[in-house]
């Protein structure tokens, strides 16, 4: 809450004779409103930020899905808003969570066409949480399968109780790409601020206070932090600190970029002068004298859980690079959550921000590591280093892409593990209700008589059977290694067709 002075009058009335104390005039000022905009992913929230800006902002972003925050200031019918553009990717989740903390309004985009999905309900329970007030922009009312009665049926069974419909919840119908509704949703943005939302007001005079929304490492500036003021005046030359990260305020940008001496409270800017990068969420403060209270907590595997201990199990050492810490966090959230097996895990061994160097490359080598970047480029000697000491390197603009990369090298180290693998070549038919008769060659290792396997589908476990005979040359056989053709009676719980697997593990 930003820190209020008063001027009290004391003024004689001539009836009474009794002194009366009146507050007159309260020292603060004004702030514009901070928005949030969340939604699900693709349904048109960078889109509408764009339209409102006058921008192109969404169709150069990489896959369609805005993959770190942005913020910024636009003026409408004389009033300054400031807008928070979150990602809809669920791998972002804690910052759409950061997004909320530093926002005084919410809009929740639903696509008309689409309705409710998972991000969309995570953002109701993140805003509800956040104790701020939203609003409802129902976008792609231009699409011919939109079904506005529906979304908003959607929003009634996850408890957004909308105007109309026996709640309190504003709402409007909007198409991000027409501009249908934009003018009259910036109208209630204001409106809301203007009614809902409690304190608006700052103190010029005091050291500026903000939040730290973003930090990453630029080859040519050093180190770039996009920060929103919530007090004050924040100048250049101004000692900063955020959390164990302090220094110097050396430039002052805008939201595009311009150089500015000092910057107000809701205003979007762009700090250098950071000696080391600040830790997103961290509070901004600024003062001759600054007390460094918390320590910067780095987001590498010091959180993860143990690796047990198992002989048998492969490990896929991983070093995560970043563009931003925002995206390295979201990177290394979702490694954390994927699903490994008995026989292979993983292990984040590093995580940071800039691009991937040789010195990423060696530490890869020495650990047998992969390196995943995320948004950043290969300098020419990691690249050159890279191949000469076979040092894999994944790199994509799209998060997903790299997970399903990820999980395809886990795979492959899972089929690694495989004891005896058969491919199925011709099914015969079936004896009984369960079991059945199939023929196939052994691609790898060995099958066994009366051992159990996994019944594989286009990568994909279906069932599993008991091997109850097997034959080579239409002879019995104990096993029937690789390179060979067999014939099995197997009691399996799927139906086994042509092209399918035989997994002995």
């Amino acid at each position: 809450m930003p820190s209020r002075g008063h001027v009290f009058f004391i003024i004689n009335l001539p009836n009474n004779n009794k002194n009366v104390r009146i507050l007159s005039q309260t020292m603060t000022d004004k702030r514009s409103p901070v928005v949030v905009v969340m939604g699900h992913v693709d349904h048109g929230k960078t889109t509408l930020l764009d339209y409102i800006r006058k921008t192109s902002i969404a169709a150069r972003e990489a896959g369609g899905i805005t993959q770190s925050i942005g913020a910024y200031e636009i003026e409408h019918r004389g009033k300054k808003i400031t807008f928070i553009d979150t990602p809809g990717h669920e791998a972002f989740s804690q910052m759409r969570t950061r997004g909320t903390k530093a926002a005084d309004i919410a809009i929740l985009v639903v696509a008309a066409d689409d309705g409710v999905k998972p991000q969309t309900r995570e953002a109701i329970n993140i805003a509800k949480e956040a104790g701020i007030p939203f609003v409802i922009a129902i976008n792609k009312i231009d699409r011919p399968n939109a079904d506005v009665e529906k979304t908003k049926n959607d929003l009634m069974n996850e408890g957004v109780l909308l105007e109309g419909y026996g709640g309190n919840i504003s709402h409007k119908l909007i198409s991000a790409k027409t501009g249908d509704g934009i003018n009259e949703l910036l109208d209630l943005i204001l409106l809301v601020a203007e009614a809902e939302v409690e304190d608006l007001s700052y103190d010029s005079k005091a050291p500026g206070e903000g939040f730290i929304l973003e930090s990453k490492m630029d080859n040519r500036q050093g180190i770039t932090v996009s920060a929103i003021i919530e007090n004050g005046t924040l100048k250049t030359g101004d000692e900063i600190a955020a959390g164990s990260a302090g220094g110097k305020i050396k430039i002052l940008k805008d939201f595009v970029g311009r150089k500015i001496d000092k910057a107000m409270p809701s205003s979007p800017v762009l700090i250098l002068g950071f000696e080391k990068l600040p830790a997103i969420g961290e509070k901004l403060t600024s003062g001759e004298a600054i007390a460094l209270t918390t320590e910067l907590k780095s987001i590498s595997n010091e959180s993860q859980p143990p690796i047990t201990e198992n002989e048998n199990r492969s490990i896929i050492n991983l070093i995560i690079k970043g563009d931003v810490s925002g995206s390295v966090e979201a990177l290394v959230d979702v490694i954390k959550n994927l699903p490994t097996s008995e026989n292979v895990a993983l292990r984040i061994i590093d995580s940071s921000v800039g691009e991937i160097s040789d010195g990423d490359v060696k530490s890869a080598a020495a650990s047998k590591a992969i390196i995943i970047g995320f948004r950043v480029k290969i300098n020419k000697a990691a690249e050159g280093l890279s191949k000469a000491q076979s040092v894999k390197i994944m790199s994509s603009e799209i998060i997903y892409e790299l997970i399903q990369a990820i999980e395809k090298e886990m795979m492959i180290l899972q089929r690694g593990h495989i004891k005896g693998d058969l491919q199925i070549l011709a099914v015969f038919g079936k004896k009984g209700a369960d079991k059945q008769i199939v023929g196939g060659k052994v691609i790898s290792g060995k099958i066994e008589n009366n051992g159990t396997a996994e019944i594989e589908r286009q990568q994909k476990t279906i069932g599993q059977g008991k091997i109850i005979n097997l034959q080579q040359g239409r002879k019995d056989a104990i096993e029937v290694i690789a390179n060979n053709e067999a014939g099995l009676l197997i009691d399996a719980d799927a139906e086994i067709k042509v092209g399918d697997h035989l997994i002995i593990r």
